[in-house]
């Protein structure tokens, strides 16, 4: 299989849970789809104006997770874990049909996603990867909150920090080469709350899925979840996790180094915003070195920027 070729799965996978926030069942099948097609929702609950494309300028809320939405309001929200899966292991183009409003949670994590992906098997095309090349390092503050992006020769670098009161998870930071790290431990990472703001978020009407099958529980110093953390640094790596699927609604893979600390979905977003904002800081580029290993999509997508 062609490292240089853009990629889809081959054959259908079926995938039934609850939504995390919703609380929803959802029944989703990733399809395969021919080269330049790109990622695509598709609600089949609905009959008409159910296409979303994840992009960059369709999020229309990054409130503890990612939801996109197209011009006639249709939605589909936490797209982030299997967004995040997509990116890792190079698909560049599917077709995700869902019939309820949110993906669902799963464990947490993007392992089950990864795991039928590899189960089903990549099927490599013709059509060449194409990347954008970060030329000039762009910035995005808010607060405390700071991420970055910036030029690398031909990886993509992604430097987490994260730093919570809570003693347990403290400060954290891990740094990934997504093309060339092993991602097992990020995808396997599952998401967490404090004890503590559970009822905050039942009181923001989210979570209503949510439990220990789903979500590390953190009171004080003490895991709640029985066998405790998947490994060292799953708190981080969640955050990593999260970073991949928000970075790949840009609709390309990226040659960068990002470096971030105390991110989340919003602060993502507003990157890639600035990021598109001015033409200078990026370029596209058609991959021809042999060791580049993952794929572009949709490049009609994003047409108007590029």
């Amino acid at each position: 299989m062609s490292v240089l070729s853009q990629k889809t799965i081959k054959s259908n996978i079926s995938i039934s849970g609850v939504g995390l926030h919703s609380g929803l069942k959802a029944n989703l099948i990733i399809k395969p789809a021919n080269p330049n097609t790109g990622i695509i929702f598709k609600r089949s609950d609905i009959k008409t104006n159910n296409i979303i494309i994840p992009n960059v300028y369709n999020v229309s809320s990054a409130v503890l997770c990612t939801t996109i939405s197209n011009e006639y309001g249709v939605s589909v929200s936490t797209i982030e874990h299997l967004m995040g899966a997509l990116f890792g292991m190079g698909i560049d183009n599917a077709l995700i049909e869902i019939d309820s409003q949110e993906v669902p949670i799963l464990d947490g994590s993007a392992k089950l996603f990864v795991e039928k992906i590899n189960n089903v098997g990549i099927q490599s095309s013709d059509a060449p990867i194409k990347v954008i090349k970060i030329e000039k390092k762009v910035i995005f503050k808010d607060g405390e909150k700071l991420i970055s992006l910036e030029p690398s020769k031909i990886s993509l670098d992604i430097d987490f920090e994260l730093k919570y009161e809570n003693q347990l998870i403290g400060d954290q930071r891990n740094l990934i080469k997504v093309y060339e790290s092993d991602l097992t431990e990020v995808y396997n990472s599952r998401t967490f709350c404090l004890y503590e703001d559970i009822e905050k978020l039942k009181e923001m009407n989210l979570a209503k899925g949510g439990s220990l099958d789903n979500a590390v529980v953190v009171k004080g110093n003490e895991i709640l979840n029985k066998g405790g953390l998947r490994n060292e640094k799953e708190f981080v790596n969640h955050k990593i996790l999260d970073c991949m699927g928000d970075l790949y609604l840009s609709g390309y893979k990226i040659i960068g180094k990002v470096v971030c600390s105390r991110g989340g979905h919003k602060l993502t977003n507003q990157l890639l915003r600035e990021v598109f904002s001015n033409k200078e800081n990026f370029s596209l580029l058609e991959i021809k070195e042999k060791n580049i290993p993952h794929a572009f999509i949709n490049k009609a997508q994003l047409r108007s920027i590029a």
